[in-house]
């Protein structure tokens, strides 16, 4: 099922209109559907190196869109949403959170949290519909994703651009290592400042 889902992402980067498709996946992978859009990205880049920016932008745009989107799922339909959770195994830990969330420290930890799951392979969707379910700030929410979205799409697309094959290669063997180490890196880094200076 997975397998040809990825492969009509393929073809679907291949097609004349794979813009709007691009938008269109952007979007259901911020709420509920699988496959990333980062599988649409790169044979988009390589196929049209001068749009690299142009791609990233429209991917960006419509994942944050996607995401609340799923915000709006999680408060408002919270029965569809937790089938949703339940399909990527994560009904436990998202009822875990609703203890940290009662402090500062837990609105900081959520952040952290976003940020990975917009960064990394952790399924963003998952935490978008969370973030609705646990009344999570709209607002933070929002540029939360801008950051995580963009940063991760912004790296695919200009990478492939300056590297082409070399870089799809990579991405495919050790993506989601590479983004993770980098995610997990990043939070630390800013956790370290903001504690630093609190």
């Amino acid at each position: 099922m997975l397998k040809k889902l990825y492969d009509r992402c393929l073809d679907l980067a291949r097609h004349k209109l794979s813009k709007p498709f691009l938008a269109f996946v952007s979007f259901i992978e911020s709420s509920f559907f699988p496959i990333p859009p980062d599988v649409m990205i790169v044979p988009m880049v390589l196929a049209k190196k001068d749009q690299y920016f142009r791609i990233f932008l429209i991917a960006t745009i419509f994942s944050v869109l996607g995401g609340i989107f799923g915000y709006f799922l999680g408060s408002l339909f919270l029965e569809f949403s937790m089938s949703i959770i339940e399909f990527y195994n994560y009904e436990e830990k998202v009822f875990a959170l609703q203890d940290k969330l009662s402090n500062k420290a837990g609105f900081v930890f959520w952040i952290g949290t976003l940020f990975l799951a917009g960064f990394t392979p952790l399924p963003y969707k998952v935490f978008t519909i969370t973030s609705g379910f646990i009344g999570f700030n709209l607002y933070v929410f929002i540029m939360i994703s801008l950051i995580s979205r963009g940063l991760r799409f912004f790296i695919v697309s200009y990478l492939s651009m300056k590297f082409g094959d070399k870089f799809e290669i990579l991405l495919e063997k050790e993506g989601s290592k590479w983004f993770a180490i980098i995610g997990i890196l990043i939070v630390l880094i800013i956790l370290g400042i903001y504690f630093y200076f609190k």
